[in-house]
């Protein structure tokens, strides 16, 4: 950002009108999520430009309507600071820390804040917070706790009703509300890295793009709502190649086409190699979710102990000429080669259970690999990971969709060792050495091209974390790759779908997997009609 900063201000977007633009943004958002007239604001003012973008905010905010005050970290000189001269021309309050003995003015103010405005610190901050800021950001806290109780205390009932837990229990105030500039204090946004006295925040509005450590936890959960704001910043400024975050706007444009004159075959015929006696229901969840993102004709190559179950809850689905009872092998990763010109995509891996001799047969070691856009998942992965330099029995461009565990597997290190490492970088370094795109699950899962293309999904829903999850993950990819997108796009489109149906449920616990394939047309649905 530093010298995206330097570059826009050499190319004639000044560092003063990106504050003001910056500022008002701020403020813009503040006003289309929050009431502000006659609401209270109080605006915390760092040093930097963190400050003098809260300083414009807190001048647009006042415009619209707010009681606005200022609480300044350090001394700022009107002659030499026109945003701090601004708001002293119309008349606002502000005090500065070291005229506040005993932070009686901040702790007073705060009694009756609607609105705080985080403006302390910025991005490039990665020092322990000490001394006298540590002193003011705990007398803030304190503070917003003390309104918070008050506020509770204050919409609390005298009557428990003791049968009724409906809409008449009372909700609890929203207010007062934390808006972060740029970052909440005390967040590292290199390394996610969160300070004990970090305030975290309800709304964060960042400039010109996010930051790693928005997405990295401890960080991310301090970050609440994120929103960015354009600063005349564009990427040709940005020294690094961004890691980009998926957004509506990019879903929108991946979604595959649907013609009025499209048929069955026009969106694709997929083949799933999945499932065993201890795991039935794999398949069937991956088919659904094939489905559900649009998928013309799906095909299970599973045990035919499965095939009365899932033709039962599934009766859309086809069978693949395998014969074997309760485990794929051999004879079926040979049936697989003999067909697969019948298919456009192919997945392999929920619920195989142990099924080494499939895989090896299936993805041969000298590379004859079935010629399909392929998706391994699950099993898939964990028989891959005992197989000496795995990656090169597979077909070209393959998606690879491992949790965490499975990514120590397959990169034959431990769990722990993995969950030390930068997730992004993890995945970009093993998207290049293995020449497949790797998709790393979790919350704000990673999506790494060989190319080092990644994108970030804005997703950290624990709705998502039920069994079953991920093969409805795998299979919308896997549609979407028989529906003619490339491995990557394929992989952050569904990716998306899958994290949106989830958002879409409106809830964070009880969701069972088949209920998010369900969700998955009306996550299609929103993007295509936005």
């Amino acid at each position: 950002m530093v010298a995206a900063e330097k570059t826009a201000d050499s190319q004639g977007n000044s560092y003063a009108q990106m504050m003001e633009t910056a500022g008002h943004s701020l403020a813009e958002a503040i006003i289309e999520r929050y009431p502000v007239e006659g609401a209270s604001v109080l605006v915390l003012v760092g040093p930097g430009n963190n400050g003098g973008d809260g300083l414009v905010a807190g001048r647009y905010l006042a415009e619209a309507g707010a009681d606005v005050a200022f609480y300044l970290f350090k001394p700022r000189d009107p002659a030499k600071d026109e945003n701090y001269a601004k708001i002293q021309q119309m008349g606002l309050f502000a005090v500065e820390a070291s005229f506040d003995q005993r932070f009686r003015v901040l702790r007073t103010r705060l009694n009756i804040t609607d609105i705080l405005i985080d403006g302390l610190l910025g991005t490039g901050v990665t020092r322990p917070i000490t001394g006298d800021l540590a002193k003011l950001i705990q007398q803030a806290a304190a503070g917003l706790e003390e309104r918070r109780a008050d506020l509770v205390d204050l919409a609390r009932s005298a009557l428990t009703n003791l049968t009724d837990f409906s809409d008449k229990v009372t909700p609890s105030p929203g207010h007062p509300v934390t808006i972060a500039v740029d970052c909440p204090s005390g967040l590292n946004c290199d390394t996610g890295e969160l300070d004990p006295l970090a305030l975290p925040a309800d709304l964060t509005v960042t400039f010109a793009g996010p930051k790693r450590g928005h997405f990295i936890f401890p960080g991310a959960t301090a970050v609440g709502e994120l929103v960015v704001a354009d600063i005349g910043i564009t990427p040709e400024m940005v020294a690094a190649v961004p890691v980009e975050v998926a957004t509506p706007e990019l879903a929108r444009e991946l979604l595959p086409k649907r013609p009025k004159d499209g048929h069955k075959g026009t969106f694709g015929k997929l083949l799933i190699a999945a499932g065993c006696e201890q795991y039935r229901g794999a398949p069937l969840l991956a088919a659904r979710g094939a489905f559900r993102v649009g998928a013309g004709l799906v095909a299970l190559a599973v045990p035919t102990t499965l095939r009365l179950g899932i033709s039962i809850a599934l009766p859309e689905a086809t069978y693949a000429g395998i014969e074997e009872e309760g485990r794929l092998t051999a004879v079926s990763a040979q049936h697989i080669h003999q067909t697969a010109a019948s298919y456009k995509a192919l997945l392999v891996g929920p619920g195989l259970g142990d099924a080494d001799e499939f895989i090896s047969t299936l993805f041969p070691a000298d590379g004859a690999a079935p010629d399909l856009p392929t998706l391994i998942d699950a099993d898939g992965l964990n028989c891959l990971a005992r197989l000496d330099n795995w990656w090169q029995r597979l077909p070209a461009n393959c998606v690879l969709t491992p949790h965490p565990a499975e990514m120590a597997r397959l990169m034959g290190i431990s769990l722990a060792e993995l969950l030390e490492m930068d997730r992004i970088e993890t995945a970009v370094a093993q998207a290049k050495k293995w020449n497949h795109v790797v998709l790393l699950k979790g919350a704000y899962t990673v999506v790494a091209a060989p190319d080092g293309r990644v994108t970030v999904l804005p997703f950290a829903n624990p709705v998502l974390a039920v069994g079953g999850s991920g093969d409805v993950l795998s299979g919308v990819i896997a549609a979407l790759l028989g529906q003619g997108l490339s491995p990557y796009n394929a992989a952050r489109l569904g990716g998306t779908l899958h994290g949106l149906a989830g958002e879409l449920s409106g809830q964070n616990r009880g969701l069972l997997a088949a209920e998010i394939a369900d969700l998955v047309p009306k996550a299609v649905n929103l993007l295509a009609n936005h």
